[in-house]
């Protein structure tokens, strides 16, 4: 098993995190403008850091695959807030999963950060994803790149948009629009099934695969979706 790197690890970038206005926009323009930002996570073992490949919108009360289709509730709560928070639950039992809070408050929406490549602190996103045999696996998916981060529930309400958060997302370097690839959300069934709301980065091997909605035995067994 490889060992947590007690090293300091990369720095932190000098650039500010995207500001506020940039996710108080409408989550089917933040979505695709993510692609190629980077996240970064600091936590007491270092920093690691992912360009976003992947990513998925969910319209709040607006989209049936939404967590926030029905209204508030304690769960959602953050999505209901300012632009620029993020939004982290758990799902399937065993998984957390992370989103960025899009558009005024009050209207919840949010972008479910999907996949990415592992840019800086490597060795760490490796120590906590053991399993993975590659490099383009570390963060392929959104329950691996929250483990390749770090990134629990302690997350969940935290500004993003601020320069001394421990979790903040750069510009980056933007995905070329010509590479931009769209398609149906993963997981999501039903009305919302159908919305060509997933955008990734055309040939990226970080991408991950695409996989319908499961079973309505298999949905009632799970604890949540892979939605927002």
């Amino acid at each position: 098993m490889p060992r947590t790197s007690t090293r300091p690890g990369p720095p932190v970038p000098a650039d500010p995190p995207l500001p506020r206005r940039f996710y108080d926009r409408p989550v089917l323009d933040v979505a695709p403008d993510l692609l190629g930002a980077t996240v970064a996570h600091r936590t007491a073992a270092g920093l690691v850091v992912v360009r976003l490949t992947e990513v998925e919108a969910y319209d709040g009360e607006n989209d049936p695959g939404s967590h926030a289709f029905r209204g508030p509730t304690p769960r959602n709560a953050v999505m209901f807030g300012p632009p620029g928070h993020v939004y982290v639950y758990f799902t399937y039992g065993m998984h957390w999963c992370m989103n960025l809070g899009c558009g005024p408050a009050g209207r919840a929406s949010a972008v479910l950060l999907r996949a990415g490549e592992v840019t800086g602190g490597a060795e760490l996103a490796l120590s906590r994803r053991t399993t993975s045999r590659s490099a383009r696996d570390l963060a392929r998916g959104p329950a691996r790149l929250t483990v390749a981060l770090g990134v629990d529930r302690a997350l969940d309400g935290a500004d993003a948009t601020v320069r001394g958060s421990s979790l903040v997302l750069r510009r980056g370097t933007p995905a070329d629009p010509s590479s931009v690839r769209t398609g149906p959300r993963v997981g999501v069934a039903g009305d919302g099934a159908a919305r060509p709301w997933r955008f990734w980065v055309d040939g990226e091997p970080t991408v991950s695969a695409y996989r319908p909605a499961v079973s309505r035995r298999g949905r009632a067994a799970a604890s949540g979706r892979l939605g927002t």
